[in-house]
């Protein structure tokens, strides 16, 4: 989240934020696919509404592999004047020598922010819009298209001209042009390679080469394949999707690499560039637009959500406080305060305000899909019920928003029940988003539940060309080695139970290595030192949970008492029988329930584990009759 200057400034900017709509006519205009929310005139908003339809249709013409994303609707907000405009950029642009923005493409989680400014000047004002609306459009080609061409294409697009009966595209950047002309060009095979962890993507001088090459490449190649009637982007495309390797895909498509370096370094030294010119109309018809005027505190609930996501916290509370003050039942502003509190890391106080706000409109499917979210996290077992109705009803509400789905895969999982369903849940979810990695982890922890270790490694795998970040790689790689350990595990646990089980003559079940996998969950947690007296209690087991890779609690039931115990490490406990001989593998994770036992614990303090107290760490279970 970036650092505010001082309080000063903050309370300034959220006065004249406020003070910025006070005096404002707000219209909304909703064409089929966009929403625009001006301050200037209903004129200008339809004008607007009605580039971007058109945008939108060149986008669909021309690029197979684009997709809308009606889960996370766009939401373009049209300002009038620079003032408008600053009052809602991230504040990183607000000191003195930064950029002068013209507009900003926002993505966030749950919805796509446009903000532009309608007296922008210069050749081409909204290239930055352009530009991240082509990544935008082209995330459901994450899976195949490489870096080069991702951002290939978004360069290509970005200085797009719709005019009135054509489209022209692909117009040469000078600074790109420049900056080839007077560096030696990266030889094709390695910008073929580069992923989000190269230097070449993240080193400032590396990174504006691997651009400007990006943009070359891929402008020749569009234009030398329009002059000559030929499809060979479509054909590497394709090659790609097949799941072969950039540079042997680019071979067989392009042809003789060196030959293309060789027609690349000519290309970026010639005095002029073709345009693309697109002559398919893109016609827009306003009379499928609706246009209607809208409150003061209607528009500023909006803004108060684009100026939370871009970490401008403190004046978004600011304007959310104005607004529910002349507007107590807007629901967008608790929904809004809700991730506000959910930022602050305030679960409850989350849940309540989205709880209010489901309340006041039963039809957003994120105040359903939040109040649930924040349910499960806070780990509330109590309400489950109206978790997974709030969860079924934001699928409902909204069929494309993936977490709807993802979360309620994670219900189940959390609660070892439906999980075949639950895969079929990750399966949406990962459809509808598919360079999420999260939702790709989830899915292997519903298949390690079920005990498909292949399978799951495979998920993990195969999301590995999509990390974004050196982090993202780690954490892949961190949990395909956790889930082979534990398959390994789980198949040493089957060879030792048998052997086991033919010499418990004297009912000693051995170590837990006779388990099968325990159910997966979230992230385990660090195990304490095992310090302090050791505690005996003995009672009725119950309530057992097990979350993957290794944690089990358990409830210790006594004559008016019940006691919460659990360990980290499910395979350090020591399992005996006191005169209980084994009938077959002991699992633990399902055969503990309603079994009388001797257990020996360490006492802690202050513990939940997944959302409940605990009051000790387990050491050993002696199981009796």
């Amino acid at each position: 989240m970036h650092k505010y200057l001082a309080a000063a400034f903050l309370m300034v900017a959220a006065a004249s934020a406020s003070a910025a709509s006070s005096d404002s006519h707000w219209f909304e205009i909703h064409s089929p696919n966009f929403v625009v929310l001006t301050d200037s005139s209903e004129k200008a908003g339809l004008h607007v509404a009605t580039q971007f339809e058109r945008m939108r249709a060149v986008f669909h013409a021309k690029m197979p592999a684009a997709a809308d994303d009606p889960g996370s609707p766009v939401v373009v907000i049209a300002l009038k004047d620079k003032k408008g405009f600053q009052a809602l950029e991230p504040a990183g642009y607000l000191g003195k020598g930064q950029l002068d923005l013209a507009g900003l493409f926002l993505q966030t989680p749950n919805k796509n922010y446009v903000l532009l400014r309608l007296d922008a000047d210069g050749d081409h004002p909204y290239a930055t819009i352009y530009h991240e609306y082509t990544h935008y459009m082209l995330r459901g080609a994450a899976a195949w298209m490489p870096l080069w061409l991702n951002e290939g294409m978004a360069e290509f697009y970005q200085n797009t001209e719709i005019q009135d009966k054509r489209v022209l595209l692909g117009e040469a950047s000078s600074d790109d042009i420049y900056y080839l002309r007077q560096n030696a060009l990266l030889p094709i095979p390695t910008i073929l390679q580069v992923n989000y962890s190269s230097p070449y993507y993240h080193e400032e001088q590396k990174g504006s080469m691997f651009y400007a090459e990006s943009w070359a490449l891929t402008h020749y190649i569009i234009l030398t394949d329009a002059a000559a009637k030929t499809h060979r982007l479509q054909d590497y495309a394709q090659l790609l999707i097949k799941g072969q390797d950039p540079v042997a895909a680019a071979a067989q498509a392009f042809g003789d690499l060196k030959q293309l370096q060789v027609g690349l370094a000519r290309y970026v030294q010639q005095d002029t560039f073709r345009l693309y010119q697109m002559d398919t109309p893109t016609v827009a018809s306003e009379t499928s637009f609706s246009v209607e005027s809208i409150s003061t505190p209607q528009a500023d609930a909006i803004r108060a959500d684009v100026l939370l996501n871009n970490s401008r916290s403190k004046e978004a509370e600011a304007l959310l406080d104005t607004v529910l003050h002349e507007d107590p039942n807007n629901a967008l502003a608790h929904e809004t305060m809700g991730f506000l509190k959910f930022q602050e890391n305030d679960i409850p106080a989350a849940k309540q305000w989205f709880g209010q706000a489901v309340q006041l409109d039963s039809g957003s499917y994120l105040a359903h899909f939040y109040y649930a979210a924040m349910s499960l996290q806070i780990g509330d077992t109590g309400h489950d019920a109206e978790i997974e109705s709030s969860l079924r009803t934001a699928i409902k509400l909204n069929p494309s928003f993936a977490a709807s789905y993802d979360s309620l895969a994670w219900f189940y999982l959390s609660r070892h029940e439906k999980l075949d369903e639950a895969h079929m849940l990750n399966v949406d979810a990962v459809t509808l988003d598919p360079s999420n990695i999260n939702y790709r982890l989830n899915a292997a922890d519903v298949l390690a539940a079920s005990q498909d270790f292949t399978n799951a490694i495979h998920v993990l795998t195969s999301a590995e060309p999509l990390a974004k970040n050196p982090a993202e790689t780690v954490l892949l790689e961190s949990r395909i080695s956790q889930i082979k350990q534990y398959q390994a595990q789980a198949a040493r646990a089957e060879e030792s139970a048998r052997a086991v089980t033919q010499n418990a003559l004297d009912g000693n079940l051995g170590h837990a290595t006779t388990m099968t996998a325990p159910v997966p969950g979230k992230a385990q947690e660090k195990e304490e030192p095992v310090t302090g007296p050791h505690r005996v209690m003995s009672g009725v087991l119950g309530g057992v949970t097990c979350v993957y890779p290794s944690t089990i609690i358990f409830d210790v039931k006594q004559p008016g008492k019940t006691t919460s115990l659990y360990s980290n490490s499910l395979l350090d406990i020591d399992f005996t029988a006191e005169n209980v001989t084994p009938q077959g593998n002991l699992n633990p994770c399902a055969d503990l329930d309603g079994m009388k036992a001797r257990v020996t614990y360490v006492e802690v303090s202050n513990k939940t584990i997944v959302g409940k107290a605990v009051a000790g760490q387990i050491l050993a279970v002696e199981l009796s009759k």
